[in-house]
């Protein structure tokens, strides 16, 4: 029988409350956006600020704030904070405002309202898509998503619903619904496994966070928040007046005149690297070694590369970038590979053709498609014992199981939501490129990106549920080197489609994963699945808008691509789209990008098979690698930092992750808010050193 969880799942006040802490983590995701690359989604943070808002205004609140409606407010918060990446904001879009030559229809000068537009256009059929997933992967299988699970463990301990032993939170991560709300006849566990289970395994910030002891310990992490935010965002407003501080020379002046090898001292950098982890972080500074310290002094020396280092077309900053940029399709085609060969032909895969085509006939698009189940018999699962016949007459029996362990039905999405979701999300996504692209992107070029995206979307949501990693830059990567196939080279505006195609296919990927990691939350607090789609919907409707008008505003105020927006990510993207179209590589950038692709084909191989082993670590991550190849090292040394000092923190001195967590977020959105300050300060010309 499904539990009845108390608490009001949709309410105004947490709409509100959502909105405003999204808005804080949407600025910081297109500030770091546009300088590195990288954003957050800080599901955690959002969940804390949201208790400690509601938590200072409970003696003025009629109705007391529960674990659902923390929920609430963090899917709202979320919806917004993806916009930035989902939209383009910070790499796909700088490329068509910059990047694009006069031979390929650019540099493209959208204005405010084309940009609105657009970001409208892709933020919803992501989200709506996830649906349908959701009972594959959370209901039937059970992927943990471990994100959305360390999140619903930090709400539930926030709310004083008790500390758990290690066990207990492994079998609630594969429980049904609401399990990790209290039973009545559940005793608390004994203080040595509470001990014990604060001991986890170390793997990194990936694992659930520590219980607290108390319930007094979200004021505690809180305050360290709040603290860190104030020290980072201090620091920030000093480099408005001391822009010195970014980039420090600890290398000696050669080296950071001529090779680019400093250090930027940002806590938030800092932070980002302690949320990445160690091994994240340590591959990403062998891809600095690499790249920065043996490619581009070669390149430079031999002729390769002859203009400035730190130019972007002639100098061997551009030239390594496609080194980096072979490894990254090199490690997407491999391991997105994977996840697809296990999503449709391994038996234990709950995203099989099967299930998606059977998700698919019992949502209201199933009225309307001559499908029949008994047709893909073969294809079934053979590895749960539930689904050992393929005779239709199981189908009630799972039904009934299933229903057990969802919400209650009437807070469940309906099928009629999802099939005209769907239909009105995709077709609003075709009208909105055709308005701002006109006929530079035809329409079948658009139609074939979005059920593109939606296909790329299943391995996405698989890849996150297992990993905690969602393939985001791997499958963009995917979408452009297919639409290479079928758009002719011959057409001159095939490397903005091909753009288009690739950021269609990220927002996909993205939006579904976004909620899914949302939805595990809220499927093991009791939480509503409408509630929490429509929290989605209502966060990246604001986040969208948002996230166009404050990429605006950076670009007005700076200079884009400069010393403090880089936008490497836009390189890529070009890049990337002119590889794929056919343009030549920079003189012997073929021969090295054709080693380094071989060379971690294997090592993406050898991860791949060595899942779960305690060697893995050693073996570099191709992903890692190419990000720390074309960014430059001040920010990779950064977050180095970061890393070995949450190895520190959780493997010497065997510590909860939580307050990493916490003060890593409070350093990145310090420093991402406040820089609205100096935007400002720029935008006035207030003077400085």
């Amino acid at each position: 029988m499904t539990p009845n969880v108390p608490g009001q799942n949709f309410t105004v006040r947490s709409v509100i409350a959502g909105l405003a802490i999204g808005t804080v983590i949407c600025a910081a995701n297109v500030y770091f956006g546009l300088q590195t690359g990288w954003v957050s989604i800080m599901s955690m943070p959002a969940s804390l600020m949201g208790f400690g808002i509601f938590r200072l205004l409970r003696n003025h609140l009629e109705l007391p704030f529960s674990p659902v409606e923390n929920v609430f407010v963090q899917s709202v918060a979320c919806g917004m904070a993806i916009m930035p990446l989902g939209c383009g904001f910070v790499g796909v879009i700088p490329a068509m405002n910059f990047l694009l030559s006069p031979d390929e229809r650019g540099p493209l000068d959208l204005s405010i309202w084309q940009l609105v537009i657009w970001s409208l256009g892709l933020c919803y059929f992501g989200v709506v898509f996830a649906v349908p997933l959701r009972k594959q992967v959370i209901i039937r299988e059970r992927l943990r998503f471990p994100s959305g699970f360390s999140t619903a463990v930090l709400i539930s301990v926030l709310h004083g619903q008790g500390a758990q032993s290690k066990q207990a939170l492994d079998e609630a991560s594969k429980g049904g619904f609401a399990s990790l709300v209290p039973r009545k006849d559940q005793h608390p566990p004994e203080e040595e496994e509470e001990e014990e289970g604060g001991e986890g395994e170390g793997a990194g910030l990936v694992d659930e966070p520590i219980p607290a002891r108390t319930n007094a310990d979200w004021a505690a992490n809180l305050r360290l928040l709040l603290l860190c935010f104030f020290i980072s965002g201090v620091a920030t407003i000093l480099t408005y007046f001391f822009p010195v501080l970014r980039n420090i020379p600890i290398f000696g002046g050669v080296a950071a005149q001529t090779w680019l090898w400093t250090l930027n001292p940002s806590l938030a950098y800092v932070g980002q690297g302690i949320i990445m982890g160690t091994e994240t972080t340590m591959h990403m500074t062998l891809g600095a070694i690499v790249g920065w310290a043996i490619l581009s002094p070669l390149a430079k020396l031999k002729g390769w590369a002859p203009g400035p280092v730190d130019d972007w077309e002639k100098g061997s900053k551009g030239w390594i970038v496609w080194v980096s940029l072979a490894i990254m399709l090199v490690d997407a085609v491999v391991s997105l590979g994977y996840v697809a060969a296990r999503s449709l032909f391994i038996a234990d895969s709950g995203l099989s053709v099967t299930a998606f085509l059977d998700s698919i006939c019992h949502s209201s698009l199933g009225k309307y498609l001559p499908i029949n189940r008994a047709r893909y018999a073969l294809l079934q699962r053979r590895g749960d014992d539930d689904d050992s016949t393929d005779d239709e007459d199981d189908t009630p029996r799972l039904g009934a199981e299933q229903e057990t362990e969802d919400a209650p039905e009437h807070q469940r999405i309906s099928n009629k939501i999802v099939g005209v979701g769907l239909l009105l999300s995709i077709i609003l996504c075709i009208i909105t490129i055709h308005t701002v692209f006109g006929d530079l992107v035809p329409l079948y070029a658009t139609v074939i990106a979005v059920f593109m995206a939606l296909v790329l979307s299943i391995m996405g949501v698989r890849a996150l549920g297992e990993t905690d990693l969602n393939p985001v830059s791997g499958i963009s990567k995917l979408a452009q080197l297919f639409f290479a196939l079928i758009i002719p080279q011959s057409n001159k505006s095939s490397v903005l489609i091909n753009l288009v195609a690739g950021a269609v296919s990220e927002a996909g990927a993205l939006q579904a994963g976004d909620l899914m990691q949302d939805l595990k939350t809220g499927h093991l607090l009791g939480a509503s699945p409408k509630a929490q789609f429509w929290g989605q919907m209502i966060g990246a409707t604001v986040g969208a808008v948002l996230s166009a008008f404050i990429y605006r505003l950076y670009t007005r105020v700076y200079e884009i691509p400069g010393d403090l927006f880089q936008v490497p990510t836009a390189y890529v993207w070009i890049f990337t789209a002119r590889l794929v179209t056919g343009q030549g590589l920079p003189y012997m950038a073929k021969e090295w990008a054709i080693a380094a692709g071989a060379l971690f084909a294997c090592t993406t191989i050898v991860r791949t098979a060595a899942v779960g082993k305690p060697w893995r670590p050693w073996i570099p991550g191709g992903i890692a690698v190419a990000v720390g190849m074309y960014n430059v090292p001040s920010f990779t040394l950064a977050r180095a930092v970061g890393g070995i000092l949450a190895f520190f923190w959780l493997h010497v001195m065997k510590r909860s992750s939580t307050p990493l967590i916490i003060l890593a977020s409070g350093f990145i959105l310090g420093e991402g808010f406040l820089s609205i300050a100096n935007l400002i300060m720029e935008g006035l010309s207030v003077p400085h050193f």
